[in-house]
């Protein structure tokens, strides 16, 4: 019974492993969001006021001040960099060694002679050279454009009066499902009188663009190949 059940709990380790090496986005609050605690309900005016919160008042803001309200925001994300590196080295180096030499000061002809054999024999010399040179360079532009807009609701009001968002559109085009998410922190003094909020301006934005259908499926590789590929050490 071990025998058939390692094969299926190692291919489910592997499958855990490849499903686990897509990038993704925790949507939860951040953990200061959890921790502040909401703004009691605080009626802003009084009855009679022609700045009333009722359903026609003269006078009303439109902007989102509620739970559950409703925010336009829109997604203008541009971002671009550009580097460049450049690096040379260069060495170069010549070693020589020449070879002793045996001399004799004497009269003798036999110890001149002997010197001569000793120099024939020992006379070789070592030279050496070596030079290397190294030029490397790169550069690398990217540019990246995402211009949207999404409706989230306030989910949250803090203490500090600053508004928790979350947000999410699905749109079905050809069997094709594009799946849009935002969340994050705003402050209700840059929501515009038209109730639409930059992008810019959200604390902690977690933004999330996919795609759901056959083109994502078949474009995809799959998970066996990703799972080569991410412990390929070459």
């Amino acid at each position: 019974m071990s025998r058939v059940l390692l094969p299926i709990a190692i291919s489910m380790l592997f499958i855990g492993c490849a499903q686990s090496m897509d990038p993704k986005i925790d949507f939860k609050a951040p953990e200061y969001v959890q921790q502040m605690p909401s703004r009691e309900d605080e009626q802003t005016s009084s009855l009679g006021s022609l700045f009333g919160r009722g359903d026609n008042p003269l006078f009303a803001d439109r902007k989102a001040m509620n739970i559950n309200d409703v925010v336009t925001v829109m997604i203008d994300e541009r971002a671009s960099s550009s580097s460049s590196a450049n690096r040379q080295l260069n060495k170069a180096q010549d070693s020589q060694m020449g070879p002793g030499v045996f001399t004799y000061g004497g009269n003798s002809t036999k110890g001149a002679k002997l010197a001569s054999n000793l120099n024939n024999v020992a006379g070789f010399g070592f030279s050496a050279s070596s030079d290397s040179t190294f030029n490397g360079g790169g550069t690398a532009t990217r540019a990246e454009n995402f211009t949207t807009t999404v409706s989230a609701r306030i989910v949250k009001i803090m203490q500090n009066g600053n508004y928790f968002i979350e947000g999410r559109r699905e749109i079905l085009v050809e069997d094709e499902k594009q799946i849009i998410q935002i969340s994050g922190v705003i402050r209700p003094y840059d929501i515009t009188q038209n109730n639409t909020i930059s992008s810019a301006y959200v604390s902690d934005a977690k933004i999330s663009y996919r795609t759901e259908g056959d083109i994502k499926r078949n474009t995809k590789q799959g998970w066996g190949t990703r799972l080569i590929e991410a412990v390929n050490p070459f």
